[in-house]
């Protein structure tokens, strides 16, 4: 709120006179046309943290597009490409279209790519992301209350962990990333099998 140039008011509390700032009620809204957005800068795989020894992960409960109870155990056998978003994350949203690309291209080798939102307005707000940016290869899971993410360490949206068959982290990266370069098929390939 903005605090335009102060008002006092004197108050009369008994024996004692007190001076409050009020501040002014705000103009009505202004509906801003939206900018040019700045081109958000995706990592390369040299940010990409392995763990030195693979790390046994919570099963911490999240659900998919049904509002079912999900955790990794069911997806166990399979490698996966865990990463924690929210349609209002800048960098998440810059990022989305590598991983539906990644989840298209990994599908034949039993990796599937588990994006999370942690959007509060569950399924129904990343249905009209996914529509409004054309992506058409992932599946919808939801953490409303970031109970998961919290769960597996995560210190900021997006975070991508990279899951082995066994169920194991294996690598981590904080931050947006170019998901669909031969670099990153490759390290997600050799970490998950």
């Amino acid at each position: 709120m903005r605090y335009l140039p102060r008002r006092n008011i004197l108050i009369a509390g008994g024996a004692t006179l007190a001076s409050v700032h009020l501040p002014r009620k705000p103009a009505a809204q202004t509906i801003l046309t939206p900018r040019e957005a700045a081109p958000v800068h995706l990592l390369g795989m040299a940010a990409l943290r392995e763990a030195e020894t693979p790390v046994a992960l919570v099963a911490q409960p999240f659900a998919d597009a049904e509002d079912r109870p999900v955790t990794l155990t069911d997806f166990l056998g399979k490698g996966v490409v865990l990463n924690l978003w929210a349609t209002w994350c800048v960098p998440c949203v810059a990022e989305l279209p590598a991983l539906d690309a990644l989840s298209q291209r990994l599908a034949d080798a039993g990796i599937v790519v588990v994006p999370i939102s942690s959007d509060r307005g569950g399924a129904v707000v990343v249905r009209r992301f996914y529509a409004a940016h054309a992506i058409e290869h992932l599946g919808i899971w939801l953490d409303p209350k970031g109970v998961a993410a919290r769960g597996w360490g995560a210190r900021g949206l997006p975070t991508t962990l990279i899951i082995d068959r066994e169920g194991r982290e294996r690598a981590r990266l904080e931050g947006g990333a170019e998901w669909a370069s031969d670099a990153a098929i490759d390290a997600i390939r050799r970490l998950t099998s």
